[in-house]
């Protein structure tokens, strides 16, 4: 592996990969893209590059692995980072913490309660979709009348990470049967204004591809175990 060579371990799917290669391809740093079968055989370049976890995404530079998706992307910033590229986090120290804030928030929230929309049914299904939409109602104050959660000029690390998602909510709302646009109009412009950049609409997966794949998961588990 080249000295300068940059690899990316993902499977397809993932919001934790897709966040990694937004940030990439905005700060415009070329990377060769490797896919993974994460229920399947994992290759050995990925159980030896993550031996603890064995997750995806994984991120090597100069023959180094770096793991988890948040310190991943904190890295690239950190590594390349000059007056050309954005900036993922700003450098006053309170502001920092404000946006891995943000980003725990989301992961810790949108994640669990977005996940339980499809996988529970009834009452449990109407707590998730509850919890979710407050979650993006306590997001979209956050963001106010900012363009981005980074500021008016440009995408934070906590755009990244909830932007990526963004193609999970088609198969959340259609499963759960609700809308986001009737809850929170003004997120959903903020999903708009990001889609509108070149680097993370090509680097965000098909949501009509993972409504597909879920289904299919949906079909196997009833007809296997019922639900």
């Amino acid at each position: 592996m080249s000295e300068e060579r940059v690899v990316v371990l993902n499977f397809w799917p993932s919001m934790f990969g897709a966040r990694v290669i937004m940030a990439l391809e905005e700060k415009e740093i070329k990377f060769e893209y490797k896919e993974e079968d994460v229920f399947g055989d994992k290759t050995d370049l990925l159980l030896q590059s993550n031996p603890v976890h064995k997750k995806i995404p994984v991120l090597i530079h100069k023959g180094k692995p770096v793991c988890e998706s948040n310190i991943i992307l904190e890295y690239i910033d950190e590594v390349w980072r000059n007056e050309k590229t954005l900036r993922l986090l700003p450098s006053d120290p309170y502001e920092k913490a404000k946006c891995r804030f943000w980003a725990d928030l989301i992961d810790k929230k949108v994640f669990d309660a977005g996940r339980r929309t499809w996988t529970k049914k009834g009452k449990e299904q109407e707590e998730a979709k509850r919890e979710f939409i407050e979650t993006l109602k306590v997001l979209e104050t956050e963001l106010g009348e900012k363009v981005y959660f980074g500021g008016n000029e440009t995408v934070s690390m906590v755009d990244l990470v909830l932007i990526s998602y963004y193609p999970w909510f088609h198969t959340w709302e259609t499963i759960g049967g609700f809308s986001l646009e009737d809850h929170i109009p003004k997120l959903m412009d903020w999903v708009r204004r990001c889609l509108a950049r070149p680097a993370i609409s090509k680097s965000l997966p098909d949501r009509l591809k993972i409504l597909g794949r879920v289904s299919q998961i949906i079909k196997v588990h009833e007809f296997f175990y019922g639900y």
